[in-house]
């Protein structure tokens, strides 16, 4: 398991689904979590029960879409804690799900701008600050999606798909620095957002019944071992949550 014990962690779109159940595995693991999200009352409702139950963490609004809230989340958590050692660019829509000619100019945007320019704002302000301590990692939560097309999701699949390339290209330019820069996409997982999917009806992953969704925790364990030496074939690229062999590296069940 991994010690992340003397480490801060940011983990964005903290307040529900995957970034909750992260928040709360890397506080068992030690590390101190600062929990990021739009809903202010929510994640400090959770930073506060890691806290009863023996762990660190803090809470802090943050729209990731506005490159000010990023700015501010990163400055914020370097002087509450004195460091940053994981970002787990997490947060992320897909909502409202059309297929192109039918979809809405300023809401495709807004998936734009939090799951693509979020995440390049997290590595903007992220890496100055690692790369003065010396290393650090950044996770980015990516999908099947980056690299394949699913009928009514191109909002989505373009988002993630440059999401991938900022991995490779952050991974390019800083792993000869002790930045690792790491992708995962774990599949189809039972959060709000398969919530959405079923309800638009659109494209097979709709109709997927609710025992192909694995749960938010195992995605969680998956960001824990890869913040450790287990991520380290993984830099630049991402990791699949999908395989039986990824799953048992982790340490997961095959299904």
């Amino acid at each position: 398991m991994t010690d992340l014990a003397g480490q801060t962690v940011i983990v964005t779109g903290a307040s529900r689904g995957i970034g909750e159940a992260a928040a709360r595995h890397l506080a068992t693991l030690g590390a101190v979590v600062v929990l990021a999200a739009r809903s202010a009352d929510r994640i400090e409702a959770i930073a506060g029960e890691i806290r009863a139950s023996g762990g660190k963490a803090i809470a802090m609004q943050c729209d990731v879409s506005r490159v000010d809230d990023v700015r501010h989340l990163v400055e914020g958590t370097v002087a509450e804690t004195g460091r940053l050692d994981v970002l787990v660019n997490n947060a992320g829509l897909i909502d409202p799900i059309a297929r192109i000619a039918d979809s809405d100019p300023a809401a495709w945007g807004e998936v734009l701008d939090a799951n693509t320019k979020g995440v390049y704002y997290g590595l903007r302000f992220a890496i100055p600050q690692m790369l003065a301590q010396g290393g650090g990692t950044i996770i980015n939560i990516s999908s099947g999606a980056a690299t394949g097309a699913l009928e009514g999701w191109s909002h989505y699949c373009a988002s993630k798909a440059a999401a991938l390339s900022l991995t490779r290209v952050a991974d390019k330019e800083y792993a000869d620095q002790d930045i690792r820069v790491i992708g995962l996409s774990p599949g189809t997982v039972a959060t709000e957002m398969q919530v959405q999917i079923k309800a638009s009806g659109i494209n097979p992953v709709s109709r997927l019944g609710p025992s192909a969704h694995i749960p938010p925790d195992w995605v969680a364990k998956a960001i824990g071992w890869l913040c450790g030496p287990g991520g380290d074939a993984y830099c630049g690229t991402d990791f699949s949550l999908k395989t039986a062999e990824a799953r048992a590296a982790v340490g997961l069940p095959a299904t």
